[in-house]
């Protein structure tokens, strides 16, 4: 997601200004760091991250920003239910149409739709899930998967491929299989109007923003024209 950090998603924050913003997925903290700076600049402006294992000196941040800084540590479905409300939230955690779909859900029984970031709507995992820890997804939902790697153009795993260190799912495509699939299912179902826009570049990255006129009307106009814009 820090690939589209300074053509579109910092411009959106500038524009939107969130004062409590939630992330899912740190890795190695890139966009927290960047996440962290901006709401250094908003008044009551706090981070709230997400991650079982995060990648960084997490003391460390926290002696830099204090009470800027909440992270908690876990799995996104077990912590979220906690968070009663948010301005703007990234998921960028567990690829999978399972886990995807039901952060979503829970961002859609809070007082208030954020505006949500969502990294990897393109290939390799907008079609296809991937688990960290499959046993975390209900048997119902799980796909066949393997610690092999992935193609392009081939639905099929192989032995030496892209991500080849995580259970990918065995094949592409099909019913509840990816993040892009996750989001659109989420949207067709939402009682809420809801426009998704979309950046196809390095792995892709997704918008929603609620359709309200006369309130985000004029952001989801924006929003289009900040991405076409961006040269990504």
């Amino acid at each position: 997601m820090i690939h589209f950090w300074n053509g579109i998603i910092h411009p959106i924050l500038r524009l939107t200004q969130p004062r409590t913003i939630v992330e899912i997925g740190c890795a190695q903290g890139y966009n927290t760091m960047n996440l962290l700076s901006f709401a250094s600049t908003v008044e009551g402006g706090r981070l709230i991250a997400i991650d079982p294992s995060p990648l960084f000196d997490v003391e460390q941040l926290i002696q830099q920003f204090g009470d800027r800084f909440d992270m908690r540590r876990g799995l996104s479905l077990d912590i979220l239910p906690h968070i009663l409300s948010c301005d703007a939230a990234f998921i960028d955690g567990d690829h999978n149409w399972y886990t995807v779909y039901h952060e979503l859900k829970h961002f859609e029984r809070m007082e208030r739709f954020p505006i949500i970031f969502l990294h990897d709507l393109e290939w390799p995992y907008g079609r296809r899930d991937m688990y960290y820890f499959p046993e975390s997804i209900p048997a119902e939902y799980r796909k066949p998967s393997a610690m092999k790697g992935i193609l392009p153009g081939v639905s099929e795993l192989v032995e030496n491929g892209h991500n080849s260190s995580v259970h990918n799912a065995e094949y592409e495509y099909g019913e509840k299989n990816g993040v892009l699939t996750a989001v659109e299912d989420f949207i067709a179902q939402s009682s809420l109007p809801l426009e998704l826009h979309r950046a196809h570049s390095q792995f892709g990255l997704g918008i929603i923003i609620p359709y309200v006129r006369g309130i985000n009307f004029h952001l989801n106009e924006i929003v289009k024209r900040i991405i076409s814009h961006s040269n990504l």
